[in-house]
């Protein structure tokens, strides 16, 4: 065998041995967009009624709520899920990056984080619905969670581990000064409403292309480890990007991935600083510009699947 041929052999094992260590670079297909308007911060829930996304507040109401009879759609603003600002919030502050789940007896549970009054951190607030789509009525005088240390807490998601334990996941800013955002994990009480033991810090920024910026946690149990997917980066920029972590235990220790799992280059410009990313139901959904620079972020779709425990878009 010559030299060159040998040469051309290594440099092909290379390529395919990256491809395989590096899921993003499977991302075959186009992202499809769902929604082309602002729809920042998505929470996807499938229910027997169909599929509901909330947002971070727009234009569409304190925290807008869109249905859908199918993962593809077609998808569609119905209204605002939220019935009133909780009397602890700003009122005029702004609600983040709801989610909501289920709870075992039919109630739907919303979480979102909004400003103290009248010039408080963020905390994370809850309210109670009989119905996906709202109106939720706000639940307690208090925010759920409210830690000074953090500088605020924003960014909630809950997941439900297979033996019934409900978590609530969140982001916590990190002062400007001081340590770096980071992601904890908290358990929840059976109500959805009241937090049980300690929490468990999960992921740290400390990689440069992180810029002291982890948010948007969301976690998937595989058949052999738990991943937790995370945005980093500042959300106005095109290094904006969404990366994923794993670990044995929703406990840790949580590894991060080599390499971004969804990036503006990786989808070759056509969504620009893809994150906030929700994984429900075969797809993965996240939401990003059409270009730089551009204010609104739309709502977009990838299918998504697990061989081997690792995700691999398609």
């Amino acid at each position: 065998m010559s030299i060159l041929r040998r040469t051309g052999s290594a440099v092909a094992a290379a390529v395919l041995l990256a491809l395989v260590h590096s899921p993003a670079a499977l991302a075959v297909s186009a992202p499809r967009l769902l929604l082309d308007q602002d729809f920042p911060d998505p929470d996807i829930v499938k229910t027997e009624s169909g599929y509901f996304a909330f947002s971070t507040n727009t234009g569409s109401g304190k925290i807008p709520v869109a249905s859908a009879p199918a993962p593809g759609g077609p998808w569609q603003v119905v209204g605002d899920a939220l019935a009133a600002v909780p009397k602890w919030a700003k009122p005029d502050g702004g609600l983040w990056a709801p989610d909501v789940t289920t709870l075992p007896d039919g109630t739907f549970v919303l979480y979102f984080a909004a400003p103290i009054a009248p010039d408080g951190p963020m905390c994370l607030g809850v309210a109670t619905s009989s119905r996906p789509a709202g109106p939720y009525q706000p639940a307690g005088d208090e925010p759920l969670v409210c830690v000074p240390a953090d500088d605020g807490d924003i960014d909630p998601q809950t997941f439900l581990d297979s033996d019934g334990s409900r978590y609530l996941l969140y982001k916590a800013d990190g002062a400007t000064v001081g340590p770096p955002a980071a992601i904890w994990s908290q358990k929840l009480g059976s109500d959805g409403r009241t937090l049980s033991g300690p929490r468990t810090e999960l992921l740290r920024a400390d990689l440069t292309s992180e810029k002291n910026v982890v948010e948007a946690p969301s976690v998937v149990k595989t058949s052999s480890q738990y991943l937790l997917f995370y945005s980093a980066d500042t959300f106005q920029s095109s290094g904006y990007h969404t990366g994923y972590a794993s670990a044995p235990t929703l406990a840790g220790p949580f590894v991060k991935a080599d390499a971004p799992l969804l990036s503006t280059d990786l989808l070759d410009g056509k969504v620009d600083g893809p994150g906030g990313a929700d994984v429900v139901d075969g797809y993965i959904y996240f939401h990003g510009r059409r270009t730089s620079g551009e204010p609104a972020r739309g709502l977009y779709q990838l299918p998504i699947t697990f061989p081997g425990g690792v995700p691999r878009l398609g």
